[in-house]
């Protein structure tokens, strides 16, 4: 605790204007994440900050300008969610312009939060502890934004090492909220270094050399093999977007694309994943009769059949319907279902972690009176799944599944206990603007390093693509594009660290960082 505040009021001439200060680096640090990846200005913004936090003379002040530079991140980060309300009238389309910015409002609170704590524990000049303190503030609030109110974790600051793969690999080990927390610890080491204090800059220097050394991966790359025979995965990307859903011929428009990229039957099995909500009739028997349209069950299952040869399957997303004793559908699921050669059901899996406003509107009855709607159409809720799950698919092995905004969840995308081959992720981002597509994608990398997993990725509209356990894309279809990837599956990797551990890494990180403020802080005495 600080006795003497006004050793702090003298703040350097670069700050006479916090506030718009705060507002800028906060807006600019977006920039280092997907698509622009200009990492160096991140932490460039983040360093500023971390000074302008330090030179703050008041409690009131600094969560301000905190709060400032999170609503300033966060609204250029999550812009591209202003898209998705041009898709219906029941949601006002201006809505999408102020949306981002309330979504900011309060993610802003974690940074602030992280910011303040930082603040109370700081000396006269900025020194390494006041710096450790941060990152471990940082640790903490980016697990709570990702975890509280159902939690909201995109674009965690460890995802801006993605351009550094070597870097960002290290989150196999302590996992993304870790390695935000030790990114804030290496911003921080410049304005130490300010301060003509060189041991800790040198010791993050160090330490941030040796983790590009230790985690690039000499082996040659997947693609370099040629495996004649050898289970193949195929992904489809039919490129007809949000736009087009209403149409009365959409749903055989898409089949159609998705049939004609899906190729034809070889030598090698064949495993065909086609995007979230890809397929637009009800495959499953056991429905009353009016909720069957444009062909039963049977003929979706036995023309999906047809595309395929005798070792060959589909996996593909859909939807499953639920009813009431008398018959009334009461949800519907968000679902993968996967399809073999004789038209035959395989298995079945249902989103868990459901998307608000999306898939269910909170406080539906408050929210339906004044006039707002899900941005899905639809007059009833989707039902939740029981979450991560592996279905074991010879001769492909155990997948996993993850559907659209499942995978941005450090910590919560594979089943323990069954740990699956890979993760298949399919995901419709055609409501979104195009920064949401990268960042989408990066966030899928991240989950492929922590787990150790390859993940494959299928969306309507890009950006679809083969990711291996590194974190590597092996091959994409650009937004925008219709077209297909093929490639044998990439290895699993053995279990990491993190995949063992799990977020227990990232209390591990911050307790160390913790305990070395402290004795940083003793030794200085």
């Amino acid at each position: 605790m600080v006795a003497d505040k006004s050793k702090y009021s003298n703040s350097p001439p670069m700050f006479t204007r916090p506030a718009l200060l705060s507002l800028l680096l906060g807006g600019i640090a977006a920039t280092g994440f997907a698509p622009l990846g200009w990492w160096p200005v991140t932490l460039a913004c983040f360093a500023a900050w971390m000074w302008l936090v330090h030179a703050t003379p008041s409690l009131k002040a600094v969560l301000w300008r905190g709060w400032l530079f999170g609503l300033a991140h966060f609204t250029v980060g999550n812009y591209w969610i202003a898209k998705a309300f041009t898709f219906q009238d029941a949601m006002p389309q201006a809505l999408g312009i102020v949306a981002p910015v309330l979504l900011s409002v309060y993610l802003a609170i974690f940074p602030m939060a992280a910011g303040a704590v930082a603040w109370r524990f700081r000396r006269e000049r900025p020194d390494a502890a006041f710096v450790l303190i941060f990152a471990v503030a940082w640790i903490a609030t980016e697990y709570l934004r990702g975890t509280m109110l159902t939690g909201y974790p995109w674009n965690p600051l460890s995802e801006i090492w993605l351009p550094l793969i070597g870097v960002a690999r290290s989150a196999q080990w302590i996992g993304t909220y870790a390695l935000s927390g030790m990114t804030i610890a290496i911003a921080g080491a410049s304005i130490i270094a300010m301060e003509g204090q060189w041991r800790f800059p040198v010791a993050m220097g160090v330490m941030l050399v040796t983790t590009v050394i230790s985690a690039v991966d000499w082996s040659a790359s997947v693609t370099s093999v040629d495996i004649t025979n050898a289970p193949r995965i195929r992904v489809v990307q039919p490129n007809l977007d949000q736009e087009q859903r209403p149409r009365d011929d959409y749903a055989e428009a898409n089949f159609a694309a998705l049939a004609k990229l899906s190729g034809t039957p070889g030598a090698a099995p064949r495993l065909i994943v086609w995007p979230e909500g890809a397929l637009r009739f009800l495959p499953e028997d056991g429905y009353p009769a009016q909720y069957y349209w444009k062909g039963t069950p049977a003929v979706t299952r036995a023309r999906i059949a047809a595309l395929l040869g005798p070792n060959d399957l589909v996996m593909t997303g859909g939807n499953a319907l639920k009813f009431d004793a008398t018959g009334n559908v009461t949800a519907a699921t968000n679902s993968i279902f996967v399809f073999d050669a004789k038209g035959v059901i395989r298995g079945r899996y249902d989103k868990a972690h459901l998307v608000p406003w999306g898939e269910y509107l909170p406080a539906r009855p408050l929210m339906s009176a004044i006039g707002l709607s899900r941005l899905v159409p639809g007059e009833f809720d989707f039902a939740a799944g029981n979450g991560p799950a592996s279905l074991s698919l010879p001769p492909f092995g155990a997948v996993g599944f993850q559907i659209c905004y499942e995978i941005i969840f450090s910590g919560a995308v594979v089943d323990r206990a069954h740990r699956p081959a890979f993760i298949f992720h399919p995901s419709n981002d055609s409501w979104y603007g195009p920064w949401g597509l990268a960042e989408h994608l990066a966030q899928a990398r991240m989950r492929a390093i922590e787990e150790g997993l390859p993940v494959i990725r299928a969306t309507p509209t890009g950006i679809s693509a083969i990711i291996d356990a590194q974190g590597r894309v092996l091959a994409q279809v650009p937004a925008e594009t219709a077209g297909a990837i093929e490639l044998p599956i990439p290895p699993a990797a053995p279990p990491t660290l993190f995949a063992r551990f799990g977020n227990l890494m990232a209390l591990l990180v911050a307790a160390i960082l913790g305990f070395s403020a402290i004795a940083l802080r003793r030794f200085a005495r």
